[in-house]
């Protein structure tokens, strides 16, 4: 209806001229378009397109997938997407009765979010346990002052820096400084550590060597019969950086597309806005339909590469050591070693792609006189597979 009204009101504005005009062109190209949408809204499945599917709610019956989901590697705890970032620091505070040093590294990379600073502050704290080794008769460097510009600016603003010092060995002592009325705080070495300062060389290279934690996308595999549903995709509003309440709306003002189609836009520029739209999503829902017609299903990150695809295809494989071919839409093939990001290859925010053997190595296999397994998933994932609803 809008894009009718769209027309319409160009039409108005534009009087009929005896011959054929640009404006004439831009009607009947128009038309095309609104043709070609009708023609593609109106199918019920073409397998492998990335029609933008409604988001629900998380609670919503049908769903595809129920949200995205993570693993916390200290725990292995499975998390929500509003969670993960809560558990992740509360697993680290809770390391701290094990092993505080370990703790109050991870707390250091993981709790500040400015890397340029963290990098600042850990290259100085490096620095200081450098000069303790490298001079360990020398009692300046065994002690730091608190109050010292550098300390402040680079190490007090870092979450975990002091529990990192107290927990290889510094101490804080009021000492007393050469033209101040009253003492000071230090951090002090003790005596104990300053018997043994290879432990701070070791403490070093930890924290120098240290990354933040990160929860890892759980990827949800789930294994399903043979569907006429396998390129439906109902998702939830995790799949989408925008709330699913944005996302309707930008639905409801789809009709500014169709003001769009009446300016001549290049194939480049139409591309260029597409890749805008991709960006859009942070994660992808990708089925992969077997020769068999089972249907295996996995979550990934929408900037991940096709690889991480074939890895998880093949550890489901009973045959694994099998090479094969994941085909797009129409026969498309996406090898394993493609550059680009499935966001930038149009498998987002959910794809089908389609399984196939490499048939010359099948074929080799055969006139050996070997058999490939006759069940293409491992035992394990066919016990629990579903029905697609």
């Amino acid at each position: 209806m809008a894009a009718a009204a769209a027309l319409a009101r160009l039409e108005q504005k534009q009087p009929r001229a005896r011959g054929p005009t640009s404006q004439d062109s831009i009607r009947n190209q128009v038309r095309k378009e609104l043709r070609a949408e009708a023609t593609v809204s109106g199918s019920l499945e073409v397998p492998g397109t990335n029609v933008v599917p409604e988001p629900r709610e998380a609670g919503s019956t049908h769903l595809a997938v129920p949200g995205v989901y993570f693993t916390c590697p200290l725990t292995g705890a499975t998390l929500r997407k509003d969670q993960r970032d809560a558990r992740i620091k509360e697993a680290i505070l809770s390391h701290f009765a094990t092993d505080p040093v370990a703790a109050s590294i991870m707390k250091i990379h993981t709790f500040n979010k400015d890397r340029d600073r963290v990098k600042l502050g850990v290259d100085t704290i490096a620095k200081y346990l450098d000069n303790i080794h490298l001079h360990p008769e020398e009692e300046k460097y065994q002690k730091i002052k608190l109050q010292n510009k550098v300390f402040q600016e680079r190490i007090n603003c870092l979450e975990g820096a002091h529990e990192f010092f107290e927990a290889i060995g510094f101490q804080k002592v009021m000492l007393p400084v050469a033209d101040k009325e009253g003492p000071e705080e230090f951090y002090v070495l003790s005596e104990a550590v300053l018997a043994e300062p290879q432990s701070l060389e070791r403490h070093r290279e930890q924290l120098l060597a240290a990354e933040p934690v990160r929860a890892t996308l759980h990827r949800q595999r789930r294994v399903f019969q043979p569907s006429p549903l396998a390129s439906q995709f109902d998702l939830p509003g995790d799949f989408f950086n925008l709330t699913a309440e944005e996302v309707k709306r930008e639905q409801r003002l789809r009709s500014d597309a169709v003001e769009r189609l009446s300016v001549l836009r290049t194939k480049a520029m139409r591309e260029k806005e597409e890749q805008r739209e991709l960006r859009k999503y942070t994660y992808t829902l990708l089925r992969v339909r077997l020769p068999d017609g089972c249907l295996l299903q996995g979550t990934f990150y929408a900037r991940e590469r096709m690889a991480a695809v074939y890895g998880f295809v093949r550890e489901a494989l009973q045959s694994d050591w099998l090479p094969f071919e994941l085909l797009a839409l129409g026969g498309q093939k996406l090898s394993e070693d493609e550059n680009l990001a499935l966001n930038e290859c149009g498998l987002v925010p959910s794809a089908l792609l389609t399984f196939s053997w490499d048939m010359a190595v099948l074929e080799d296999v055969k006139a050996a006189g070997a058999k490939p397994d006759s069940s293409i998933l491992k035992p394990e994932l066919l016990s629990a597979i579903e029905m697609l609803s």
